[in-house]
């Protein structure tokens, strides 16, 4: 067997690309992943401030401070966001947002995983969940069989 990369470096780096493939995307539309992110989780139905921090804490850098709230602002400000007493909910501007960029993040996704079957691709997602949880990570907020947004 020759020399491997350890499995840090492939996460890292994948990571990183994925990161830089859906920022450029999206820039081109003026959201960011995150604001993407945001958008796609409330498209399930209103939250808590506290749901969505949980939700997008895994993206979220905090050696940079980063806050769902600052990435909240301005899709409140745009409209695309409203804001209860009891959380937030997408608003209409923002569903035909999140609908006019669903083929471009599909076409991001569907370029990360070309040339990979479904099943090795399960198999990686399974994969990754177990190192996850084996280094004791837990899941705080039960999330529907699609994750989060890329």
């Amino acid at each position: 067997m020759t020399d491997q990369r350890p499995l840090g470096f492939w996460l890292k780096l994948v990571d990183r690309l994925i990161d830089d493939r859906f920022a450029d995307t999206l820039e081109e539309h003026g959201v960011t992943r995150r604001q993407w992110q945001l958008l796609n989780v409330l498209s399930r139905g209103p939250a808590t401030g506290a749901q969505l921090d949980a939700a997008l804490a895994p993206f979220l850098s905090a050696v940079d401070g980063e806050t769902v709230a600052e990435h909240l602002a301005e899709l409140v400000d745009s409209g695309w966001i409203t804001v209860s007493p009891s959380g937030y909910s997408l608003a209409d501007p923002g569903r035909t947002a999140l609908a006019a960029l669903a083929s471009t993040v599909d076409k991001t996704r569907a370029l990360t995983a070309d040339g990979i079957s479904e099943e090795r691709y399960a198999e990686a997602l399974e994969t990754l969940e177990r190192m996850a949880r084996n280094l004791g990570w837990t899941d705080p907020v039960p999330t529907p069989p699609s994750a989060p947004a890329n």
